[in-house]
């Protein structure tokens, strides 16, 4: 049994200064930080999942190539600087990426998965289609969006699909 931490969209566009900020950005930040040195010392694969807008579509409100508020925030990539980083255009992180590659090369079954938005690409990649290939728990406390109601509808939603376990119980 392997297990990957999926690290999805932790990028500068959804902290305060960035295009979209969202609720809770500071603790969230915090505790993947520590959920991705705890999983380092366990022996844990830390995958990036960074969204880049389709420029085929326009110019997006935000995550546009090449911006400051797409990049990936510095603490993260400074707590793992050696994680693969799989670049993605749609919500769920397995859709014409190489996601599946990067587990498939690492041996991956347990899928712990962690990010910005819950509502959106964190629930989309735990209940992917590709997904079903793995163990998949979402890490509720290291998941935010635009508000605590809409991240706790979220996470009760998908609750039926998927385990819903702390950070600090499921790492």
């Amino acid at each position: 049994m392997a297990k990957a931490l999926l690290v999805i969209d932790l990028q500068n566009d959804y902290f305060p200064g960035g295009a979209y900020p969202l609720w809770n950005t500071d603790a969230t930040l915090d505790q993947i930080v520590a959920a991705i040195e705890r999983a380092k010392a366990a022996g844990i694969e830390v995958i990036h999942v960074q969204h880049i807008a389709d420029a085929s579509a326009g110019i997006a409100p935000f995550f546009n190539e090449g911006t400051e508020g797409a990049a990936i925030h510095e603490r993260i990539r400074a707590a793992a600087p050696d994680a693969p980083v799989v670049v993605k255009a749609f919500a769920d992180s397995f859709v014409d990426t190489t996601l599946q590659q990067e587990l498939e090369q690492r041996g991956v079954t347990d899928l712990l998965v962690c990010g910005m938005m819950t509502q959106n690409c964190v629930t989309h990649t735990a209940i992917s289609k590709s997904a079903e290939a793995y163990d998949v728990t979402i890490l509720p406390d290291c998941c935010t969006t635009v508000d605590e109601m809409l991240h706790n509808i979220a996470l009760h939603a998908v609750s039926t699909r998927t385990k819903l376990v702390p950070s600090t119980d499921a790492i």
